[in-house]
């Protein structure tokens, strides 16, 4: 399939009385096509999340990136040093549960607005701090194909306190594809494993990577982790779980 070319800008999203900023990227062709959301890393919605979203919308789908710090830290993003690092986890703490999920909604509600927007099943993408969020948002009833990318502790915890994220597995409505390195200290195999289990449990319609040998952030060709074959087979895996939405 040849790329489309394709227009992006920044959005501005009305929930809670906050004006939550997205970046939004869609095919110039006219026509009508899925769309997918795409949830950053902790990193905020930086030029690596804005190549992610760039190149799913040259796949062909409408794909939008809303702010998930806009309440902590409007306009924030960063690059990957260790203060980086800590910087966005102090603020990815500062995140509730509810709170993300209303803001992927209303992503969803305003691509629902959009005419060249397919309205019948959403897709969702995300990665670190995101893929953790993906997980959740897979539960919406509007997101019918998730890839959740290395979101450390599913099993352990959810944004903003309460039961760990893993519990509300029998909740997922679609199709859930989960990727993780074998060398990613953050997230234990048997952490893997567990999410794997639940997911068969509940008969959840997915799919679990291990790719050896790869790291923590491994599909992000700006961090020193990233690992192009890993990345290079992930992404092939996502686009075969989002020709489901086509």
């Amino acid at each position: 399939m040849t790329e489309q070319a394709i227009d992006t800008t920044t959005i501005k999203l009305l929930q809670d009385n906050i004006h939550i900023a997205a970046y939004l990227a869609h095919p110039k062709q006219p026509g009508t096509y899925p769309a997918v959301v795409v949830l950053q890393e902790i990193f905020g919605v930086n030029a690596h999340i804005r190549e992610v979203t760039e190149k799913i919308a040259k796949e062909g789908y409408v794909a939008i990136a809303p702010a998930l710090f806009q309440r902590q830290a409007p306009g924030f993003e960063t690059g990957y040093t260790p203060q980086d690092i800590e910087t966005g986890r102090s603020y990815a703490m500062q995140t509730q549960a509810s709170e993300l999920l209303n803001d992927i909604q209303a992503a969803i509600d305003y691509l629902k607005t959009l005419p060249d927007v397919k309205k019948d099943g959403f897709g969702c993408i995300g990665f670190c701090f995101g893929g953790h969020v993906a997980y959740l948002a897979a539960t919406l009833p509007d997101i019918k194909a998730t890839a959740s990318f290395y979101g450390a502790g599913i099993t352990t915890r959810t944004p903003g306190g309460g039961a760990p994220s893993v519990t509300r597995t029998p909740e997922i409505k679609g199709t859930l594809y989960s990727f993780f390195g074998t060398e990613d200290a953050s997230i234990p195999l048997e952490q893997v494993n567990e999410i794997a289990a639940e997911l068969e449990k509940y008969k959840i319609p997915h799919r679990v990577f291990r790719y050896d040998g790869a790291d923590h952030g491994f599909f992000c060709n700006h961090r020193a982790s990233y690992n192009p074959k890993a990345a290079a087979d992930a992404w092939e895996q996502v686009k075969q779980l989002f020709g489901q939405l086509s």
